[in-house]
């Protein structure tokens, strides 16, 4: 599925605060709108600067220990990835409506960033799927399941509504 990064800051409204619609699916920290009767195409929106925060915390966590985010093989054999994932944006932790976030902001002269952000949306397939930490937040119950509904009673809609 596709998706939109949205930098929600700290001046912005928190995406657990958003009403629900019909037809939407919220999840933590992402949210997958209504599209219908619209032009867009079905996507999921992603708070990236919690889910960027969220990957460093999982980097930065000692090896071993529980919420751990690891690499196989030697340090030396993951340079292009650490340069992406370390180096080529900064956050700034910016403080308003009572909340503080670390916003992050690209790096002047290191515009790649292509591997942090395919981290994140990693992240986020595995939130959506239903992973969560150890004592973490559990995604919300969508209500999304479908009702099952046999073919006859398919049928008797369609004749009442003739």
């Amino acid at each position: 599925m596709p998706s939109k990064g949205v930098g929600t800051g700290a001046s912005h409204r928190p995406m657990a605060e958003y009403l629900r619609k019909k037809g939407e699916v919220c999840g933590h920290r992402w949210h997958i709108p209504n599209v219908r009767g619209t032009r867009e195409l079905r996507h999921v929106r992603v708070d990236t600067n919690y889910w960027k925060t969220f990957c460093h915390d999982r980097l930065a966590t000692a090896p071993g220990d529980r919420g751990c985010l690891s690499l196989f093989g030697r340090p030396g054999d993951h340079r292009l990835f650490a340069d992406h994932v370390a180096a080529s944006e900064f956050c700034v932790r910016t403080e308003g409506r009572g909340r503080t976030v670390n916003e992050w902001k690209a790096r002047p002269g290191a515009p790649d960033n292509h591997w942090l952000d395919c981290l994140v949306g990693c992240a986020v397939a595995a939130s959506m799927c239903g992973a969560a930490l150890p004592g973490g937040q559990r995604v919300a119950d969508t209500g999304t399941r479908r009702k099952r509904v046999s073919l006859a009673q398919i049928q008797r809609n369609r004749r009442s509504r003739r």
